[in-house]
């Protein structure tokens, strides 16, 4: 005999309900709350819990044990699921929701056996159980994802390394579904970056380039075919609005290095000249971030008041989770000046001591994002939050909007040519920065050779 347990979910979480509990087996027992309470008015939302809500909790909690939640069949690994021409595929996969909207390569035997060719590592390695819909991820189900994506074999190195931090429990890939609608963005370092021709300068967000682009795109992909993040007429995807994949970013590590600062990866801590991918979440990005000047100090108070004025209203789920870490663009002539004056680190410092918010509005902030009970007393007596937040009981007070200097993320890329950077806004504990080591094969440069032919 267990503990009956029932859950609250609103109406339009029914769906990804239902695929979560099918994916770990758990049965179903809830009581639904109709609509979105968050802008009902007291009395309506008095009325929906006494003839809605209330009585599904109590029939889940007294009525006979729900009946488990059936997981379905799915095709074998390595089983062929449809033979046809290639307007036939498309059709057959669009059907079955394994693509996004968009034409896939068909991943036959032979394509994905090319792929498999470029790690050392089994096929039927498994790096993890996606809680989403309990699917494996694993080295075979990220070959064909590849080549679905229009990904070169020759990628394969850095698409498992790409899973492996997002199977990471700290990365908690099982959030990518939640409603902010982030998307990750695949940050690349290393020799890597030009051995496989990704872009990481002017239009470095842009497609085009076939290394950032499908490598971005095989991302969404695998979030949609293995970790099941669909939008409707699928489910589980319960993004608001959302946004579209970001293609991967590339470092421009020659200016970098040129400027005396580290690169990207050596700040992830990993040696210079080692092969990385880092995993961040994007929930928004700036507008152009235009500066100019020949002082540090000037380019930097710019980043200061843009990311302020834009990120400001998000700093709240930092606050309640101890996490978040905005991403910073810089251009390489921006980049330049600054790093005449200042170190990363000064940079961040800077940033920190000057960019603000009044406790009030992050309390409001944060009430309008469904969370009524936040408060900054709670946090601090919890931990979250240094005493620092708490020193005054004036609503108007001013609080650091970034918890620590370290969490400021910074880069150098784009256009060389132009006074432009840009800055990216992460979902605090979902997807923060993760990063791997890519492994390449043992017999690599013979590999990519071959390719290069």
């Amino acid at each position: 005999m267990g503990v009956p347990t029932a859950s609250i979910i609103g109406s339009g979480f029914l769906k990804q309900a239902e695929v979560i509990l099918k994916g770990i087996g758990v049965p179903l027992a809830i009581g639904v709350y109709p609509g979105a309470p968050m802008v009902d008015s007291e009395a309506e939302l008095i009325r929906k819990v006494e003839e809605s809500l209330a009585p599904g909790l109590l029939k889940g909690l007294t009525g006979d044990a729900p009946v488990d939640a059936d997981k379905g069949s799915e095709p074998q690994p390595g089983s062929v699921v449809f033979s046809g021409d290639y307007d036939a595929v498309q059709e057959y996969f669009y059907k079955n929701l394994w693509t996004d909207g968009l034409p896939v390569t068909p991943p036959t035997q032979e394509r994905v056996d090319t792929f498999l060719r470029f790690t050392d590592r089994k096929a039927d390695e498994v790096l993890r159980v996606i809680p989403q819909e309990g699917r494996e991820a694993s080295i075979l189900s990220i070959a064909i994802t590849g080549v679905m994506s229009g990904c070169r074999p020759e990628y394969m190195p850095l698409l498992i390394a790409i899973i492996d931090a997002m199977c990471d429990p700290l990365y908690r890939v099982e959030d990518s579904g939640s409603t902010p609608g982030w998307e990750p963005v695949v940050i690349v370092n290393g020799p890597i970056v030009k051995e496989l021709d990704f872009n990481y300068g002017q239009g470095v967000m842009r497609v085009g380039r076939q290394a950032n682009t499908s490598i971005g795109r095989f991302v969404r992909m695998y979030l949609r075919n293995i970790c099941g993040f669909r939008i409707p007429p699928g489910a589980g995807d319960k993004g608001s609005i959302g946004q579209t994949f970001l293609v991967a970013m590339a470092e421009d590590e020659d200016s970098a290095t040129a400027l005396g600062w580290p690169t990207y990866g050596e700040d992830r801590g990993f040696k210079k000249g080692e092969n990385v991918v880092t995993v961040h979440s994007v929930v928004a990005i700036t507008s152009p971030m235009y500066s100019g000047g020949d002082d540090a100090k000037t380019h930097v108070q710019q980043w200061t008041d843009i990311i302020g004025g834009s990120f400001t209203y998000w700093a709240h789920t930092g606050f309640k989770t101890g996490l978040w870490s905005p991403l910073i663009i810089a251009g390489p002539s921006i980049a330049g000046v600054i790093a005449k004056e200042w170190t990363k680190d000064q940079v961040r410092q800077y940033m920190y001591d000057n960019m603000k918010v009044t406790a009030a509005k992050a309390t409001h902030y944060a009430q309008m994002t469904s969370t009524p009970t936040f408060n900054f007393e709670s946090l601090v007596e919890q931990g979250i939050l240094p005493p620092s937040y708490t020193e005054s009981k004036d609503p108007q007070r001013l609080v650091h909007t970034l918890i620590k200097p370290e969490m400021v993320e910074i880069l150098v890329a784009g256009d060389p040519g132009r006074n432009q950077s840009r800055a990216y806004m992460s979902n605090h504990v979902q997807g923060p920065p993760t990063s791997r080591k890519v492994v390449l094969p043992k017999n690599w440069s013979e590999l990519l050779a071959k390719r290069k032919q």
